[in-house]
């Protein structure tokens, strides 16, 4: 009887690691056609050199071998992976290996969309451009394609809406989206960063900042808005925000 019983606890327990055992997922080559792609429309892409372009073609297929992405009402195209994945992967570019663990899905949406995810031209409030999901939603983040397009062919807006969603998840993987990154700042930062957000807040609530208003909000919003400066102005940044650029690289992982 007794082996009955060890035999049952052995067979249960290989059940239980096979469970548990990670799936493999299989990272499929990078598509020829698409580097042209990315150089007509990812500036950031653009600026980097031969080597970490290659670099970032292989983030690439590994964060879509990784997450699903899906059209409401509308047919993925080629480029809408594209745009997706680089506002994934740019945040992170600078950390040698990064998976968004807390993000399974992405939907996109073929405009924006209000607070009840209605996006019909007879729908009213239309004003949100991206959202990381809650509750039914966890684990996936809504996107408008109308605002992505909008925000990697305006080079010089200091804006981009995948961006800004995709550093908010970051920000989340924390357990809290409060503009305090813990898997990117280190201890020794926490008190110095919150010192330098309610300051530039300040600022751009006096209107006396060039920071886009909405980064006065909070601070997990002054955080995304602040990400998206650097990424898509760093040079204006450090010429108008020099402390802040500094700690953007610090969190980023950026400085060379």
């Amino acid at each position: 009887m007794i082996y009955i019983i060890l035999l049952a606890v052995i067979l249960v327990a290989i059940g239980f690691v096979l469970v548990k055992k990670p799936k493999q997922v299989v990272v499929k080559p990078f598509p020829a056609e698409w580097h042209t792609l990315l150089l007509e429309n990812v500036q950031f892409y653009r600026n980097l050199s031969e080597g970490k372009q290659i670099e970032f073609q292989k983030r690439i297929m590994q964060f879509l071998s990784e997450v699903y992405i899906e059209g409401v009402q509308l047919e993925i195209t080629d480029l809408d992976k594209l745009l997706v994945a680089s506002s994934a992967v740019i945040p992170v570019f600078g950390f040698n290996e990064w998976h968004y663990y807390n993000l399974s899905g992405v939907l996109l949406y073929p405009d924006n969309f209000n607070e009840d995810l209605e996006f019909a031209d007879t729908a009213s409030s239309r004003n949100i451009g991206g959202l990381v999901g809650t509750g039914r939603f966890e684990n996936q983040m809504i996107l408008s394609q109308k605002a992505l397009y909008h925000g990697f062919s305006n080079t010089t807006d200091k804006g981009n809406t995948g961006i800004h969603e995709f550093v908010h998840l970051i920000d989340k993987m924390d357990g809290l989206v409060d503009g305090v990154p813990e898997k990117l700042l280190g201890h020794k930062y926490a008190i110095p960063w919150l010192d330098l957000i309610h300051k530039k807040m300040e600022a751009i609530n006096d209107d006396k900042s060039d920071i886009r208003q909405y980064g006065g909000t909070n601070q997990a919003e002054f955080f995304a808005v602040a990400a998206e400066y650097f990424f898509e102005r760093p040079d204006l940044l450090k010429r108008k925000h020099p402390e802040l650029y500094k700690m953007m690289e610090v969190c980023f992982n950026t400085k060379k």
